[in-house]
């Protein structure tokens, strides 16, 4: 079965990214850390300064890998990582950001409430592209 879709809640500190099929139940969680430690580097890479910018495009790189083979992504998080992650892929993985189908505010959910939340989230995109049935969530 092919993990085609992905969610990534992400802040300064970790990512949780899960990969999972939207018609089964199979599903890959992973956390990355972000490395420094540091909670909030600020309005971005380039406001961090050179050392700390260079760590937040690395993390930003090995979350990006972890969804690379994904067809849909979703992106979530509680503050303007989210954001600064779609920058990242944006400038970085172009690609990778053509496949990105929404990014939401999402406070801090358990791993299952994260999965529940990205299926129904693409399975309300799937229903407004007239692909079907509405999946039942987690």
């Amino acid at each position: 079965m092919s993990l085609d879709h992905a969610v990534v809640w992400i802040d300064y500190a970790e990512a949780h990214v899960m990969n999972f099929s939207a018609d089964a139940a199979d599903a890959q969680a992973r956390r990355i850390q972000a490395g420094s430690g540091r909670e909030n580097p600020g309005h971005g890479a380039a406001a961090a300064g050179p050392a700390l910018a260079a760590e937040i495009g690395a993390f930003y790189a090995r979350v990006a890998g972890e969804v690379a083979a994904a067809r849909e992504i979703l992106i979530v998080g509680p503050c303007s990582a989210k954001l600064f992650f779609m920058q990242h892929l944006l400038k970085q993985d172009p690609e990778g950001a053509r496949k990105v189908v929404g990014v939401e505010a999402v406070d801090h959910p358990s791993d299952a409430q994260l999965l529940a939340f990205a299926r129904r989230y693409f399975s309300s995109i799937e229903r407004q592209r007239g692909g079907g049935q509405a999946q039942t969530g987690v």
